[in-house]
This record gives C-alpha cells, structure tokens and sequence, in this order.
C-alpha cells in the first residue's frame, strides 16, 4: 500500500486539553493536503470546523472521553449535540469500570442507546485496552458487535498505553465480521501506521500524521 491511500485511513487528532481554534484549524488544513480519513477534534470545536469546511473535511469527536464514567444520559446529550454542531463520525469511551465489574447488560444497553442516537454516523467505541484483561477485552469484543458499532477502539491517547499488535490481533479474533477496528494512541511513526494497517485495522488514530510523508 502507497502512503497517500495509507493516510486515507488515519483519523488525523488533536485533543490535547490546551489545544485553541487556531490549532485546530491548522490540522484540518493538514487533513485536506493529506487527505486523511477524518479529522478528529474535542466536541468544542466542531461547529467551528464544520462552518468553515462544510462538507470538505469528515469531522470525528469524542464522547465521554477520556474516562467513559458519564452517566448514559449525558454520553447520548454529548452524541446528539455533537451530531447537530456538525459531526460524521462518533468515538465514544466505553464504561471501563462497568465493564471490569462484570455489569455487561448495563454496558451494553449504553452501547445501544448510543448506536441509535448515532443512526446514520459512524458510530466507534473506545475500549481502552490498557486497562483491559484479555479476557476483559474479549467481552467487550462481544458487546460492540452486539451493539452495531461499526468500529471498535484500542485506546484514547489518554491512558496508561495506547494501542498494541497484540491486543488487535485478538480484537479481530473476537469482533464480528461487520466490526471494524480502529489503533490509536502512540502511533508516531509511519512504520507503525504500516504495521497497523497490515493487522487488519480499517483506521488508525493519529496526531503525526504529517511526519508519515
């Protein structure tokens, strides 16, 4: 695979705390010279983004991020607000601490909800893996595909770790077969973006994505 159709595959992200309107426009006049993916900015920022470059650029946010603990309620005012401000394309954190607790119905009635105020969009569940046991991740394998999410996620960036090949390589073994995978979270280099996209991952998160040319 060449470069150029690599980069069509990269979420091109800035979600840094710190990060202003003017650099955030500076990424999407990144996006539209590479021609990435999406860009995938914090929900702030989309209506900006979306005046600006109407329908020039696919726009991705985040929902309950980074930690996923919202309440259901709020991650789907998020979704839907997020939706109306502009957005294509929903990354939504997963409840970790429900998850690890075992509650996998109160998980995955969230995941539900959250497919149906996305209906239409892309709908992505971030997992974060670095928190996860196998067996954990496995589950939660189970409960995005039985949702209806179209991807399911390693990590946020903001965690312990980003995304591994060991953990995505089991992911595929788990998810169903309308499933797609999204890497993210230290993938800096295009060494890395080859490799993840070898293993089988349909996108990959990334804030370097200029240093791949």
């Amino acid at each position: 695979m060449e470069i150029g159709e690599m980069i069509t595959h990269v979420d091109h992200t800035l979600l840094k705390a710190f990060a202003t309107k003017e650099e955030i426009m500076a990424l999407c006049e990144e996006a539209l010279k590479l021609h990435t993916a999406s860009v995938c900015i914090p929900p702030d920022y989309v209506k900006d983004v979306k005046e600006r470059y109407g329908d020039r650029l696919k726009i991705c946010t985040v929902i309950g991020f980074p930690l996923g603990y919202n309440t259901t309620v709020t991650k789907i005012f998020e979704t839907e607000n997020a939706i109306i401000n502009g957005a294509d394309e929903i990354d939504s954190v997963i409840n970790v601490g429900r998850l690890k607790a075992g509650e996998d119905e109160m998980v995955l009635e969230e995941l539900k909800a959250l497919r149906h105020s996305c209906r239409g969009h892309i709908f992505k569940v971030i997992i974060e893996t670095c928190y996860l046991s196998e067996d954990e991740i496995i589950r939660a394998c189970k409960l995005v595909t039985e949702a209806g999410a179209d991807y399911i996620k390693t990590s946020t960036g903001f965690g312990s770790a980003g995304a591994t090949p060991e953990n995505v390589r089991l992911m595929k073994e788990h998810i169903g077969p309308e499933v797609k995978i999204k890497a993210a979270g230290g993938i800096r280099t295009r060494e890395q973006l080859e490799e993840y996209l070898a293993l089988g991952c349909d996108r990959v998160g990334a804030s370097a994505t200029a240093s791949f040319v």
